[in-house]
């Protein structure tokens, strides 16, 4: 037979493959020399009878429709059970032109679908493998179901591909199993799933979501993912973990910790554990693969470790132990502040540069809502429902949380960032009504003065302010026009009798217009009597009774906020 000019080269496999002549890869179908696809309705019917529930059966390279493989496993339903029993199964290169029914299925030894390729959806929900189970490189391009199955022995996905959504909820993983390489383009649902022998998971890519919510982790795991959403809402470990994320929005609520869990961005693209290590493509997922917490909601933290990740829209609401949890990187980042200047009550007002909470986005938008047509950078991030007064946290709540993730930053001596939980949780004891109004008025005028002790450039521009004015007060009212002369006074004693002289020193007196006041020699010396009393020194200048009392002022105000301006460098050069 002549074949078609364009038509690839027939490649024999390793085993014994169909005579069919237009080149069939697959397995015969003992002792017909032709493949389960291709026998004849008699030979069919023959072969099929020759099965028995439990049998061995390989059927490689061979190609299925929803029908064949519907025959075939009928022949291994066991009277004493719905299911069919299979033996040693192995589809390895086998091609599933429809669905593959394989719901409920025993495979009571090992299970072989390495490069297997399902064009429909593919059911293995339900089904039980108590041996090895193997789907190196098969390719999924419908609909994977393995919900509810059990897999007692070891179960390898490597570089297998998902192009469909791919099911594992409640799925039981007795051993290891293998998802290195695999490739989801859709989501892949763990949800409810039980590992109690699998110490690693993946490194695999998906598209969309991984979730993960409600698995329990029996053992120590390491979970590597590119995905673009991963859920572990009420995820329980059970051992430690380690969790190496790239692009991911991840979701803990509820999550729990009984031992350690680190979560980390992995820098750059996983690599194959193939006998030669390459990057695995990420398709679908852009950008510079950074991690992003949404919701820490309900998780004792105290096990939690946080590391390069993305912060700023995470919700902490009703978390447990905040003060315990680690945040470790350079790349760790909280939200910011809006961004420029914005006018209220006709009067400019300047966010200070800070890290801030998420929650205190959503209080402050409902607080002072934006102005329309505000660009976004410039207003707070409003939550999905800023109008409900109980899911959006007051000042009281928001000052607990700042205390308790100072708090976590002071531990790990991390004093820099510290200092910015440190100012939101004044913010929030400021704006809380329900605190003392001297209590308040107090945080205001340290607000006011120093940015609670932490914003340098503040205070010393109020020590600024208060030497300038200081100095113009000693020249406009403080220094005398003359410094006082001695004056000697006496009697004339009779002979014989001591002198006695007695000298006074006459106040000093302040005369002239202002003009002649603001000169040269009394601006020295008044910068002489500022700059003195900053260091609580007295100048030793001859003042009028105003300017005694003004040195007498700014030799406590001048070095209290000289002291605040040095603390709040020491805050953010401390170790």
């Amino acid at each position: 037979m002549t074949t078609p000019p364009g038509t690839p080269a027939f490649i024999p496999p390793s085993w014994p493959h169909c005579d069919d002549p237009a080149g069939c890869r697959g397995r015969r179908a003992d002792p017909h020399a032709q493949c389960f696809a291709h026998l004849a309705a008699p030979e069919r019917a023959a072969y099929l009878a020759g099965l028995a529930p439990g049998a061995d059966l390989d059927h490689r390279g061979t190609t299925f429709t929803s029908e064949d493989l519907t025959d075939l496993l009928d022949a291994f339903r066991d009277p004493a059970t719905p299911a069919p029993r299979l033996g040693l199964a192995e589809f390895s290169g086998a091609v599933f032109s429809g669905d593959a029914p394989f719901s409920g299925v025993l495979f009571a030894r090992e299970a072989w679908f390495i490069d297997a390729t399902f064009a429909r959806e593919a059911w293995f929900d339900g089904a039980t493998f108590t041996g090895d189970a193997r789907f190196s490189g098969a390719k999924f391009t419908g609909r994977a179901w393995f919900d509810g199955a059990t897999f007692s022995r070891n179960i390898r996905f490597s570089e297998a591909l998902f192009t469909h959504d791919a099911w594992f909820d409640d799925a039981v993983f007795a051993r290891k199993v293998f998802f290195d390489g695999a490739t989801f383009t859709r989501d892949v649902i763990l949800q409810g799933a039980t590992f109690t022998g699998t110490a690693s998971l993946g490194p695999l890519v998906c598209a969309g979501e991984v979730t993960l919510s409600r698995v329990v982790f029996g053992t120590p795991v390491t979970i590597e993912a590119a995905a673009a959403r991963v859920r572990c809402d009420r995820t329980r470990w059970e051992s430690t973990a380690t969790m190496r994320l790239r692009h991911a929005q991840l979701d803990l609520t509820g999550a729990v910790l009984t031992q350690p869990l680190a979560v980390s961005a992995h820098p750059v693209p996983f690599t194959s554990r193939a006998p030669v290590p390459t990057p695995l493509p990420e398709p679908g997922l852009p950008g510079p693969g950074t991690v992003r917490i949404t919701s820490l909601g309900a998780v004792d933290t105290a096990h939690l470790v946080l590391t390069d990740v993305d912060l700023s829209g995470c919700l902490f609401a009703d978390a447990f132990h905040l003060d315990q949890v680690r945040l470790r990187g350079r790349r760790l980042r909280f939200a910011e502040v809006p961004r420029g200047v914005r006018w209220r009550h006709g009067l400019p007002r300047h966010w200070t540069r800070r890290k801030t909470l998420l929650e205190e986005h959503h209080w402050r938008a409902t607080a002072y809502p934006a102005p329309p047509g505000a660009p976004a950078d410039q207003c707070w991030r409003p939550g999905r429902t800023p109008s409900d007064p109980d899911r959006t946290l007051g000042p009281g709540d928001l000052a607990v949380l700042y205390r308790d993730l100072r708090k976590a930053f002071e531990d790990g001596k991390n004093e820099p960032d510290a200092a910015d939980f440190y100012y939101g949780e004044c913010e929030m004891r400021r704006h809380d009504h329900d605190r003392p109004r001297a209590e308040r008025a107090l945080l205001t005028g340290y607000w006011a003065l120093s940015g609670y002790g932490l914003r340098a450039s503040r205070a010393l521009g109020w020590l600024l302010t208060a030497m300038t004015s200081t100095v113009l007060a000693m020249m406009l009212w403080g220094l005398p026009t003359h410094d006082p002369e001695p004056v000697t006074t006496g009697t004339l004693p009779a002979t014989g009798r001591p002198l006695r002289l007695t000298t006074q020193n006459p106040d000093p007196q302040l005369r002239g217009p202002y003009t002649r006041r603001l000169s040269a020699d009394r601006t020295e010396k008044a910068v002489r009597v500022v700059v003195n009393s900053v260091v609580f020194r007295s100048s030793g200048q001859n003042l009028t009774p105003a300017g005694t009392y003004t040195e007498m002022a700014s030799r406590f105000t001048e070095p209290v906020l000289l002291a605040l301006a040095a603390l709040a460098i020491r805050g953010r050069v401390k170790r």
